[in-house]
């Protein structure tokens, strides 16, 4: 069964930006947030990209109003009843995320949609045991931004059913043109499994002062040809979000390199969290 009708969950940068890809695509969006005025501030985070990407010359007026016309936002999560295809796009919070897909199995009627989690770290084994249809449910974890990035992880959990995993990543791939890679279902997939324990040595390398966060982020840019140093990088995905997953993977495989450094942790506490307030390691 195709997938013409998607649902997200959680209007933010990462929920604006796959509901972007979708409308992109010809795909009907409803985006959920918690109250009117977040549903209205994510459709305005979709105008304002689409907006960006006229004035660059990458998208038409034309093609701009076609796929504003697909995307609706609201706080009524009854709305997501007769989705294809439903995301979930809330923060790294395992408890929030499985009482959303606890509301998920109740609401979405299809018994063939599929009930998939943007999560950069949880296992979704843990999360789809909150619903009666854990074969339904898989990652489907795009990155940041998501109109920019060509990637997306399709996370198979051990009940995931096949027809689910090979539907999401066609849909991925086929419809959305992005580039797929299947992951086992452990804490932090492919990407973050790498990337963390990298990140997570810098900031420790800029807590310690053996170097500062400038030459830090310029050795990696200028010396190992990375598009933004790990400083920067942590700022970008969000801090908090960095440090939610160090967490979820030091509690899975407890390994040092993992853990999460106490300057991130200070970070987090004083609201430096980086995308979501313009202030991060570089006015720290």
């Amino acid at each position: 069964m195709g997938i013409e009708r998607v649902g997200i969950v959680g209007g933010g940068q990462m929920g604006a930006g796959i509901a972007e890809v979708c409308i992109k695509a010809g795909v009907d969006v409803f985006v959920h947030e918690i109250n009117d005025d977040l549903a209205a501030a994510a459709r305005s985070r979709v105008e304002k990209s689409l907006g960006r990407a006229v004035e660059k010359g990458k998208l038409d007026e034309t093609g701009r109003n076609e796929a504003l016309s697909l995307l609706r936002t609201g706080s009524d999560l009854d709305a997501m009843a007769d989705r294809d295809l439903v995301v979930e796009a809330v923060i790294e919070d395992e408890g929030i995320k499985k009482a959303l897909f606890e509301d998920l199995d109740r609401i979405v009627e299809s018994t063939s949609a599929i009930l998939a989690s943007n999560t950069s770290s949880i296992p979704i084994t843990r999360i789809g045991q909150a619903t009666s249809r854990p074969e339904a449910v898989v990652g489907m974890h795009f990155f940041n931004p998501a109109p920019v990035m060509p990637l997306v992880e399709i996370v198979r959990s051990p009940v995931s059913s096949d027809d689910t995993v090979e539907r999401a990543a066609s849909f991925a791939a086929d419809r959305l043109g992005k580039t797929v890679v299947h992951a086992k279902d452990r804490a932090g997939f492919i990407v973050n499994m790498l990337l963390c324990p990298y990140i997570i040595d810098a900031i420790r390398m800029y807590e310690s002062g053996f170097a500062t966060k400038e030459d830090i982020d310029a050795g990696m840019v200028n010396g190992a040809g990375y598009p933004m140093g790990p400083l920067t990088l942590s700022d970008l995905i969000g801090n908090d979000t960095m440090l939610a997953v160090a967490e979820s993977l030091f509690e899975e495989f407890r390994e040092a390199r993992y853990a999460p450094p106490p300057l991130l942790k200070r970070m987090v506490e004083a609201g430096l969290l980086g995308r979501k307030t313009g202030q991060g390691f570089y006015s720290y």
